[in-house]
């Protein structure tokens, strides 16, 4: 008896020096305010998570590469079409457990993964040198039209986040409308696209351009001060404008998760995006980040009541985010071919 004992406890603690209790996260997502989330799951759960932090195209690579060797448990990264080009390549399992499905509305997530966070790209304009009539019921669309000629800015071609916008245009307007509006769209540029967003807001508040496209949480970070004064002030200089609110409404991208299909924790990934929707983790995220909630019933952190960018505008709800790594693709060679840099 004593021997079987012996043994039983000898299988038992080898079985848990090679089953950990943990999660493995790669994640392109930057930020501190993540890190104390999961911190906070530990202490909730006894799961420690070890995280992996890079940009997109290294981990991707690294996971792809290890294959079955990858300790890679969940996968977070921040646009949709990213998401979906690498469920494309078979690495997502089926993730979406009754919990997430019940949170999170079918168009910001797939058959295996999910948003966790929203994000509105917008745009913001100079209120001195653009009229009323011009922002009245501005849409996407409306941006090719001539009275803009050499008064837009907008980051370059290679930014996620402008060819999700150009996949959506493609997914609502068909490759041939949307290859025209390009055109129009990158004949009026007021310069070369160039840098990240904030530097597209600096370029309208400076007088360099009237009228720029760019997330709503980087003018946010900018009005809270964290980038200094200057941007804090720049910041104010210009107008957010939310639009297509008279149809589909603003283009929406995500933040969200997949669990790997090698993964040796899945179980415990699931935990950690089921406690990354409750509303105590929405909530840290959206003040912190200052991103949209991905649940229902969660006000908006104050900074972006306070300046126009709460919750009260016509989100697009009618283009699945899933949708955007089908068009990505042909995004770019639009944009490449109208020459958009």
């Amino acid at each position: 008896m004593k021997k079987l004992l012996v043994i039983y406890c000898f299988l038992y603690f080898f079985a848990n020096s090679i089953f950990a209790n943990e999660v493995n996260v790669f994640t392109s997502r930057h930020y501190d305010s993540d890190v104390q989330l999961y911190e906070k799951f530990t202490s909730i759960t006894g799961i420690k998570v070890n995280v992996i932090s890079g940009e997109d195209a290294a981990l991707e690579k690294r996971m792809i590469e290890e294959g079955n060797d990858s300790k890679a448990d969940l996968y977070i990264t921040a646009d949709a079409g990213r998401l979906g080009l690498f469920d494309k390549k078979d690495m997502f399992q089926n993730s979406i457990s009754t919990i997430i499905k019940s949170k999170v509305p079918e168009n910001f997530r797939s058959e295996n993964w999910t948003a966790i966070a929203k994000r509105a790209r917008i745009i913001f304009y100079a209120k001195e040198r653009v009229s009323k009539d011009e922002i009245k019921n501005l849409r996407y669309e409306d941006l090719s039209k001539p009275n803009w000629k050499n008064r837009i800015t907008i980051r370059q071609s290679n930014s996620v986040y402008n060819q999700s916008l150009v996949a959506s245009l493609i997914s609502n307007n068909g490759i041939v409308k949307t290859e025209e509006w390009v055109k129009g769209f990158v004949n009026n540029f007021a310069r070369d696209p160039q840098d990240n967003d904030r530097a597209q807001i600096l370029a309208v508040a400076s007088g360099e351009a009237d009228i720029t496209i760019a997330n709503t949480y980087y003018y946010a970070l900018m009005l809270s001060g964290q980038k200094g004064k200057d941007q804090q002030e720049a910041a104010k200089k210009v107008t957010p404008f939310f639009p297509n609110q008279n149809d589909r409404g603003t283009h929406m991208n995500v933040s969200g998760a997949g669990v790997l299909k090698t993964s040796k924790n899945s179980e415990n990934a699931i935990k950690l995006i089921e406690f990354l929707l409750t509303k105590e983790s929405q909530e840290h995220i959206i003040n912190n980040t200052f991103e949209y909630p991905i649940i229902e019933n969660i006000e908006p952190n104050e900074l972006i009541k306070n300046s126009n960018l709460g919750n009260n505008f016509r989100q697009d709800l009618e283009t699945p985010v899933k949708e955007y790594s089908i068009y990505q693709a042909e995004a770019l060679k639009l944009m490449l071919k109208a020459g958009w840099k």
